[in-house]
């Protein structure tokens, strides 16, 4: 190498023995040893299509950065400079040896303040098809390496860079997100399986501002995990404009399921919104949770919570054992959120079955059928006209649904119209007609109409089994 510095043969001979240098030291306490002998392979300056000895090398440097992130206080500064070194070696990309890179600098990525910076220079353009497959590790099924990569990316954008020294106040970068968001779209339509890009888009628009999008972004994330308490925690976030919305919203993340630790804050932020409507028994039982909690784990009050036990109306309140109550009454609000993009259909209710919360409908000659009202509607009559959204196709005329609710009469539907004519008494059955419409005994009998009078009232669409065919018949009439 003295002799001939730039005699590629010596060059070639001279990395391999560098390698068995960095094999020799790949352990913490040689890192000093590890890093000259790697700067050694950058200062022979290979040409780029010497991949195999820096392919081999990656080997190395991640089994080294692995190893250092095991410490119980990780020195992120030699982190630092083992990417420093690295940033000219021409790898194979796509690779093996360079997804292994990858994994062993991601390792520490929630404290390492170099991160962006890293995945910048590595480039999510390099993974390789196994790398977007599930992983198996100790017999778990794991998110593709892929997965990670994006999310890792998104919670760094989010957390922002320091914008004082001690790092207490912190910027997002806006540009930075606008240029990552076209990527992180491109991985939710390849992937649809993954369920956590969604959540990290809306996010990341609602850090930009961006209230278009947000909630069609969030929807797909938040019906796959719609029993966790953070997906209706970030779904009053998007509703903050919206007060009622946010309020249904903070309901329904306190009626699921959680561990109380978990709901310290959210319990907290809700109180707030149960002051400010007055409601002061509902909000000192969330007080009192929190401050069990608190106190049961040693953690010290919030000012805010403190200045609350000491208020007057915190005194006269009355707490109740919990507000589930108040959850229940508001938790279909919020869950009608989910459904959004999915349209609504009108219908009219043409019978009632009490005793087993079912209904039958009819939007149009196309579409009928039943279902259970339970937990949508609160007595339904026939003749109501519903808003409804489905859930898919119904088998056998009985359907399943998602949201229904009551409408304005007034609403116009192919399946109801008013109506004005001469009743015409068909005898001896007693039923009525008046033109196309047909009027059971039963109402000619409690209306007490006779032949020949002029009738007003309300029809619905019906079909008649015995002849197969649709008509209409009265279900309201005025004499």
């Amino acid at each position: 190498m003295e002799a001939e510095p730039d005699n590629i043969w010596n060059k070639r001979a001279a990395v391999w023995v560098y390698y068995d240098f960095l094999k020799k030291n790949v352990k913490p306490d040689s890192l000093d040893a590890f890093k000259e002998n790697l700067i050694r392979v950058k200062e022979l300056k290979l040409p780029e299509d010497e991949k195999m000895a820096f392919d081999n090398c990656a080997w190395q440097i991640g089994i080294m950065v692995f190893a250092l992130q095991k410490a119980e206080y990780v020195e992120y500064g030699k982190i630092n400079e083992l990417f420093e070194i690295i940033r000219d070696f021409h790898f194979t990309k796509p690779s093996e040896a360079y997804s292994f890179i990858y994994k062993a600098f991601h390792k520490g990525y929630q404290n390492w303040s170099s991160y962006l910076t890293f995945a910048d220079w590595w480039n999510f353009e390099n993974l390789r098809s196994e790398d977007y497959l599930k992983e198996e590790f100790n017999g778990k099924k794991m998110m593709s390496l892929a997965e990670q990569a994006y999310i890792a990316y998104s919670k760094k954008l989010l957390e922002g860079y320091p914008i004082d020294p001690f790092g207490l106040q912190r910027m997002i970068d806006k540009e930075k997100i606008q240029s990552f968001l076209p990527k992180l779209d491109s991985l939710i339509e390849k992937h649809p399986d993954y369920q956590y890009p969604p959540y990290f888009k809306a996010k990341l628009l609602l850090a930009l501002g961006n209230d278009e999008n947000i909630l069609s972004a969030f929807l797909p994330f938040a019906k796959q995990k719609r029993n966790d308490f953070w997906v209706w925690e970030l779904m009053a976030e998007i509703f903050s404009e919206d007060k009622d919305t946010q309020f249904a919203c903070y309901c329904k993340a306190l009626s699921l399921k959680t561990p109380e630790d978990f709901l310290v804050k959210l319990r907290q932020t809700f109180a707030e919104r149960l002051i400010e409507k007055r409601m002061y028994n509902e909000a000192k039982t969330e007080i009192q949770k929190v401050v069990a909690t608190r106190e049961k784990h040693e953690w010290k009050l919030t000012n805010q919570i403190k200045q609350w036990t000491e208020q007057d109306w915190y005194k006269s309140a009355t707490a109740k054992k919990d507000n589930q109550d108040l959850y229940f009454n508001q938790i279909k609000k919020a869950e009608e959120i989910l459904f959004q993009d999915i349209p609504e259909e009108l219908i009219v209710v043409e019978f009632v079955n009490v005793n087993n919360r079912m209904l039958n409908f009819v939007k149009d000659t196309q579409k009928f059928g039943f279902f259970n009202y339970s937990g949508h509607i609160d007595k339904p009559q026939i003749g109501d006209i519903l808003k409804v959204r489905f859930n898919g196709n119904g088998q056998n005329g009985y359907y399943k649904i998602l949201t229904a609710k009551k409408n304005d009469s007034n609403l116009t539907s192919d399946a109801i119209k008013n109506f004005e004519g001469v009743l015409k008494v068909i005898f001896p059955q007693n039923f009525g007609l008046i033109k196309d419409i047909f009027i059971e005994p039963k109402i000619i009998e409690e209306s007490k109409m006779t032949d020949g009078k002029t009738i007003k009232g309300r029809a619905i669409l019906s079909f008649n089994k015995k002849k197969n065919e649709w008509g209409w018949k009265a279900i309201k009439v005025y004499k």
